[in-house]
Parts: C-alpha cells; structure tokens; sequence
C-alpha cells in the first residue's frame, strides 16, 4: 500500500500465541472408584465449530470403527476493532540501532503502533458433560477476567509487549438430535479479547553523531540583519573518545567523531562559538 511492501505477520502471531495458552491440556478418565484410567490431550485446532460438527454429521454412528475424536477444541479470530483508548502520540517514534556489521551508523525506527482489539471465539466439543466441565475448570481460574502473555511482535525495532486476553463471556449447548446411536456433541463457547498492536512500515534513517543549535541574537532581529555568521552563537555536541579508547570531554584528543561507534565509550564534547 502507497508504494511499499512490508509484513511484520502480527495477525499470525496473535493466532499463535492464543493457540498456544491452551494448547497443553489434559483430561483423565476415572473408573467408579475414582482410578484414573486414562490421560488423554485434548486436540487443538484452528477453524471454525461448524467444520467439526459437520464431520461429526458425515459419519453419525457410534458403530463407525472411525470417527473424529472427541473432545476436541477449536478456535478461531472472528472481528477486530480499532481501540482509539489506547491510541498513542502517532508521531512518537520506536528507535533501534542496526546490530548488523558494517550498519553501525544506521537506526531503525517506525511509528507507534496502532492499537485493535480481537475477538476470539474458541469452542469445546465433548461427548459428555463430564469432559466438558473438567476442560473449562482448568482454563477459567487463569482469567480475572484477564491473562496477560509477552509478545515480541517486532524485535528489530520494539520489545516485547504485555498483550492480555480477557475472557468475556461462557456458555454451553447441546447439539445431540435423534437416536441414541447418534453421536453427541455437547459445545462450550468461550469469548474472548485479545488486546494487540498491529504495525506499520520499519524505516532507516543515519545515527545522528554531531549536532549543532545556532543562536540569533535579539539586536540581529530588530535590525533585520540577514548575514548568516553574524551576532549568533553556536552551540555543538558530539562524542568524545581518545585513540586508545578512553572517553575524553576535550575535542583537540578526541578522535573524528565520525570515527566512534555508538557502542564505544564516550562521552559529550559541548562547545560553544560567539560570531558577535
């Protein structure tokens, strides 16, 4: 879009860090004695409930010798809003130096990043209420009504970020109709809002090593003097370093500055020059 091609694949990694909180959850199977008698993973996938309930319908039968396996959760982003809330200065830039050699004298930057908030609508599907309610037992106490993870959306420009997924909302049906040859699917729904960023272009720009402020004086203005050297003072900063590697404040043992790397340490040399 207007000229340029970039993709930071912000979108792909919300979808993978959402899968990857529940994406480590067990259940056990209990005898009537309370022995467990099987630990099983319950299966994660991205897509909506409906592809899954229409696989169930394709092959109804409890007798099938094949059958997808329940339970089973699904998830999927479903909207995203602009949150003007968390809108920042847009002007406000994101700086890192280039580690790459041969780039030392070179910044990356970008603007601050625009916040959008995602919904997210994951699914549970058992056979039996029993699985359902142990599935959701291990994944509500984590939720007040937020759990926050660290994503590391950017890591040329931006460090990680705090991004937290608030569960809105729980609710459950049952969607067994016919006999009881049939398979059934009993489904939790849980909402949720992943607060993210989504951001723009990364641009470079040269590292700033000297920089000088000229100072017009007063009288120089009324009398509407154009000459550019006259009646002003300058002021000048830029770093200093000795040959031997040493951070040195006096400009006639400092090496060229353009010589010091922004990893060295130096220190500011500040001079100042009358032109009155």
């Amino acid at each position: 879009m207007f000229g340029r091609t970039w993709n930071h694949d912000s979108l792909r990694k919300y979808i993978i860090v959402f899968g990857t909180v529940f994406n480590d959850i067990y259940i056990n199977r209990l005898s009537s004695t309370g022995e467990v008698l099987q630990t099983l993973k319950v299966p994660l996938t991205y897509g909506p409930k409906d592809k899954i309930l229409s696989r169930l319908e394709q092959s109804p039968r409890l007798d099938n010798q094949v059958g997808i396996i329940l339970p089973r959760i699904s998830f999927e982003m479903t909207t995203m809003e602009y949150d003007p809330t968390r809108k920042l200065n847009t002007l406000n830039k994101l700086t890192k130096q280039s580690t790459n050699a041969g780039t030392d004298d070179e910044v990356k930057y970008q603007y601050q990043p625009v916040p959008y908030d995602m919904q997210f609508e994951m699914n549970i599907l058992v056979k039996n209420a029993e699985d359902g309610t142990r599935i959701v037992e291990q994944i509500v106490p984590y939720f007040t009504p937020d759990f926050t993870v660290s994503v590391n959306l950017v890591p040329e420009v931006d460090g990680p970020r705090d991004i937290p997924i608030i569960l809105n909302s729980i609710t459950s049906q049952d969607e067994y109709e016919g006999s009881f040859e049939q398979r059934r699917a009993l489904i939790w729904t849980l909402s949720f809002t992943m607060k993210g960023y989504l951001y723009g272009p990364t641009k470079k720009s040269k590292l700033i090593k000297l920089a000088e402020t000229t100072f017009r004086l007063p009288e120089d203005v009324e009398t509407g003097n154009t000459d550019n050297t006259a009646n002003t003072i300058v002021v000048a900063s830029r770093p200093g370093l000795t040959a031997n590697g040493q951070p040195t404040t006096n400009t006639a043992l400092s090496i060229s500055y353009e010589d010091i790397k922004s990893t060295d340490n130096y220190s500011i040399i500040n001079t100042i020059t009358e032109n009155i």
